[in-house]
C-alpha cells in the first residue's frame, strides 16, 4: 500500500477503531489508566491524523480512579450511525462494559450506558438493515480468566439492556484469546474479522462470513490473513483490525503492531501503535497485505510553553484530571503541579505527559522546584520508570525497575535548571532496545547524571499494555514548569 504512513499514529495506540463519516474519517484508540481516556483523532485521507478530543473527559465516565494498573479503557469500537456517533467499549475492572454516544466526534459524549449482559472484552457494534443493534464480543472473564469464545448479543442501545441471550460466534482457527471481534455488512454478506494468536508476537488476523449477522459462520481457508510471527518484518504483533474503504474505494485495515528491537528483537519502547495496511478482494474475502514500516521522514519538533488557557490535548495524567492539581493561571506562561507527597511509584502521581513516538527522542524541560521536588519522568507504569528531579539544590537521577531502586545525585546551585530526558541507539549489538540518559543544565551545560538500559522501561519486560508517557511530575510543594520541548526521529 503506497502513500502512507506506518506507523500511521505514532506511540502507545493500540486496539484502532476507524468509521467514516461522509469524506472525514475518526480513529479510536485504547487509553487504559490514562486521563482523559479514548483519544478521537480525524483524518480527510487516512495519512495525515489530528487529535481532536477524547471521550472520557471528566470522572466518573471510566472508573479509573480506583483501576490497577493494565485496567480502564480496552479496545474501543468507533462507529458512525444514524447521524450519531457511537464508542463501545470495556472500562476493565472498572464499570464493565459501556456504550458511549456524541453528535460531534470531538465531544462532549455522554456518561455512558452500562451494557450489563455484555460481559467480556473487546465490544464491536453494527446495525443491520431493519435497525436491530449487534453488540459481538469476546468472552474472556476478567475474574476467572475463563474464555468462551467470540460471543454476540442484540441489544437495546437507548437502555443497554440484551433483547437475546448471548450466542456463540464463529471463533477462530483455534489459536488462542480468539478477541477483538469487528462486524460488516459489505455488499449483502456479513463478515467477521477477529484476532487471535494473543496480542504478542503470535498475533494474527483472521476472517469469515456469513449471510446474516448471527451466522453461520465459515472460515476464509487461508486464515489467519494476517500475521507477522516467525518473520523477520520490522513491524510484528501485527492484529486486531479494523476495516475501512479509503477515499479512493479502495480497502484498508488500521491495526496494531509494535516496532521491537534490540538484538533480539524483544523490547518495544513505545508498545503497540496504529499502523494501516491495503487489502484486496480475492474470491470474497478481504486479504490484507503485509504491514511495511514506512515512518515520517523528517525530525519532529514540538513545543509547549504553556501559554494557553488549558493544556494541549495530548497530555495525559495517570487515573486522576490533572485540573485538580494543576495550574496555568497561577503563574502565567508556566505549568505548576502542586505535589501531594506521592511520587512516580505511587497509582495517582502527580504527573503529566505525552507518549513517545519514535525511537530516538529527547525530552527537556525548564523547571522550577522552589520549595518543592519534581522534574521529569519516562513511564511505563508504577513499577517501571526513569525520573530526574530537581530538589533543595541536588539533582536526582531514580531508577524504579520492578521491586528495585537506584538513585544517582549531584548538586546544582539554586534556581530553575533545564533536566532532560534522552532516549537513543544502544552500542553496538547490545540487547536492549535504546539507552536512556539523564541529565541536567544549571546553566553551565549539558551534564549526564545517569545512563540507563531502556530494556527495562519497555512493554514487554513491564508485561504492560501500554508504552512509554514522559513528562512532568511534582512531589512536593509547588513545581514550575516554564516550557516543554520533544525532538523524535525515525532513523
Amino acid at each position: 500500500m503506497t502513500g502512507f504512513h506506518n506507523p500511521a499514529v505514532a506511540g502507545f495506540h493500540p486496539d484502532p477503531s476507524v468509521c467514516r463519516a461522509g469524506d472525514d474519517y475518526y480513529l479510536a484508540c485504547s487509553s487504559f489508566e490514562y486521563f482523559p481516556g479514548i483519544p478521537i483523532f480525524h483524518s480527510r485521507d487516512l495519512v495525515r491524523w489530528e487529535l481532536i478530543g477524547h471521550v472520557v473527559d471528566r470522572p466518573g465516565q471510566l472508573a479509573l480512579a480506583m483501576v490497577p494498573t493494565l485496567g480502564g479503557a480496552w479496545a474501543p469500537t468507533l462507529r458512525f450511525h444514524a447521524g450519531r456517533f457511537w464508542v463501545v467499549v470495556t472500562d476493565a475492572m472498572g464499570r464493565g462494559s459501556l456504550l458511549f454516544t456524541a453528535d460531534d466526534p470531538a465531544g462532549p459524549w455522554t456518561d455512558g450506558v452500562l451494557l450489563p449482559e455484555v460481559v467480556g472484552i473487546d465490544p464491536d457494534l453494527a446495525w443491520d438493515a431493519e435497525g436491530s443493534c449487534y453488540v459481538t464480543f469476546s468472552g474472556l472473564q476478567l475474574d476467572t480468566g475463563e474464555h468462551h469464545g467470540i460471543l454476540q448479543v442484540r441489544i437495546d442501545p437507548v437502555t443497554g439492556r440484551a433483547l437475546t441471550e448471548p450466542r456463540r460466534l464463529w471463533s477462530g482457527t483455534g489459536l488462542m484469546f480468539p478477541e477483538a471481534p469487528h462486524l460488516y455488512e459489505i455488499d449483502g454478506t456479513w463478515y467477521l474479522l477477529i484476532a487471535e494468536g494473543g496480542t504478542e508476537r503470535g498475533h494474527a488476523v483472521s476472517v469469515a462470513r456469513a449471510p446474516h449477522p448471527a451466522g453461520p459462520f465459515e472460515g476464509c481457508p487461508t486464515n489467519p490473513v494476517l500475521s507477522a510471527r516467525s518473520t523477520d518484518r520490522p513491524v510484528q504483533n501485527t492484529g486486531h483490525g479494523d476495516l475501512i474503504r479509503t477515499p479512493d474505494g479502495s480497502w484498508a485495515l488500521l491495526l496494531l503492531g509494535m516496532r521491537p528491537r534490540g538484538l533480539t528483537r524483544a523490547f518495544s519502547p513505545m508498545g503497540r501503535e496504529t499502523f494501516i495496511t491495503g487489502v484486496t478482494w480475492v474470491d470474497g474475502w478481504p486479504l490484507p497485505e503485509p504491514v511495511v514500516l514506512a515512518p515520517h521522514p523528517d525530525p519532529v519538533l514540538l513545543r509547549d510553553d504553556f501559554d494557553r488557557p488549558r493544556l494541549a490535548p495530548e497530555w495525559v495524567s495517570v487515573r486522576t484530571p490533572a485540573a485538580d492539581w494543576s495550574s496555568l493561571s497561577a503563574r502565567p506562561g508556566w505549568l505548576v503541579l502542586t505535589g501531594d507527597g506521592s511520587t512516580m511509584d505511587d497509582p495517582r502521581p502527580r504527573f503529566v505527559g505525552r507518549r513517545q513516538q519514535h525511537p530516538v527522542a529527547r525530552f527537556s524541560a525548564r523547571v522550577d522546584a522552589g520549595a518543592g521536588a519534581g522534574g521529569l519522568s519516562l513511564r511505563i507504569d508504577e513499577d517501571h520508570h526513569y525520573d530526574i528531579e530537581v530538589a533543595a539544590g541536588t539533582v536526582r537521577a531514580q531508577a524504579r525497575v520492578g521491586p528495585l531502586h537506584q538513585t544517582w545525585q549531584r548538586m546544582v546551585p539554586p534556581g530553575p535548571v533545564l533536566l532532560q530526558i534522552e532516549v537513543g541507539p544502544p552500542p553496538r549489538r547490545a540487547l536492549g532496545p535504546d539507552v536512556v540518559r539523564l541529565s541536567v543544565d544549571p546553566g553551565t551545560g549539558i551534564q549526564e547524571v545517569a545512563a540507563l538500559d531502556g530494556r527495562y522501561v519497555s512493554a514487554e519486560t513491564a508485561a504492560a499494555f501500554t508504552g512509554r508517557v514522559v513528562g512532568m511530575y511534582a512531589s512536593e510543594g509547588e513545581v514550575g514548569f516554564d516550557w516543554f520541548h520533544y525532538e523524535g526521529s525515525d532513523t
